[in-house]
């Protein structure tokens, strides 16, 4: 297991009242899906360095602790991390999966050190990001990743800052907004709820980080 694998909080300290929160996270999901199923998520954040890989990665580690096959897309393609996170290749990808139709049969994900948790690094970085978002083809490819696991969870770019994000959410089932206390400035905030809502995505929740609590939960939530 890699080092930095060993930091995400799920990992290194599975009882502590932090992992716990991302197991309530993941519960209050459930729950927002009882109506409409959350087979696929795209979780953004209003800027950036508000904590939104590692609130993804944490996610998907108890999701798949919880006995659910899980995909992790890393659909940033402007400054992708997650292969870096789980120290992967990241030769192939979502952009080469969407090139090469006969991988929409058998995607290039790579497996993990953690159980029914695999990952889909972004591969070759393209010149046009929301475009590639935007067409027929990541769509076809979200079908493809749907059946191939329980959840798909996408990591994308802060959605203030480019239209990747809103373009994709318009494809999945819901998106979670995150965004990090005394860092997020509340306009920004606000302007992210409203480009989401402009293009009638399914906001489910808003996840806080850096929240100083005091006490045995001092750190991040």
């Amino acid at each position: 297991m890699t080092d930095k694998l060993k930091d995400l909080i799920t990992i290194s300290d599975p009882r502590s009242p932090i992992s716990e929160a991302y197991r309530t996270l993941r519960t209050n999901l459930d729950f927002a899906s009882l109506d409409q199923a959350l087979k696929s998520l795209v979780v953004t954040s209003a800027g950036v360095g508000e904590g939104k890989s590692t609130t993804l990665a944490n996610l998907a580690v108890v999701s798949a602790q919880a006995g659910r096959k899980v995909i992790l897309v890393d659909a940033d393609l402007r400054r992708p991390t997650l292969h870096q996170l789980f120290a992967l290749s990241n030769e192939a990808g979502l952009t080469t999966m969407a090139l090469d139709e006969s991988m929409l049969a058998s995607p290039p994900i790579q497996e993990t050190d953690i159980e029914d948790l695999s990952v889909l690094t972004s591969g070759p970085l393209p010149p046009n990001p929301a475009e590639l978002m935007g067409s027929r083809r990541m769509t076809e490819v979200i079908v493809a990743l749907s059946e191939w696991a329980d959840q798909v969870f996408f990591d994308t770019p802060p959605v203030v800052a480019v239209t990747d994000a809103a373009v994709l959410a318009t494809k999945v089932d819901g998106v979670v907004l995150v965004v990090s206390a005394g860092k997020t400035r509340r306009e920004y905030a606000r302007t992210a709820v409203q480009r989401l809502e402009q293009v009638n995505a399914r906001l489910v929740g808003t996840v806080l980080t850096n929240v100083q609590a005091g006490g045995s939960f001092s750190g991040y939530y």
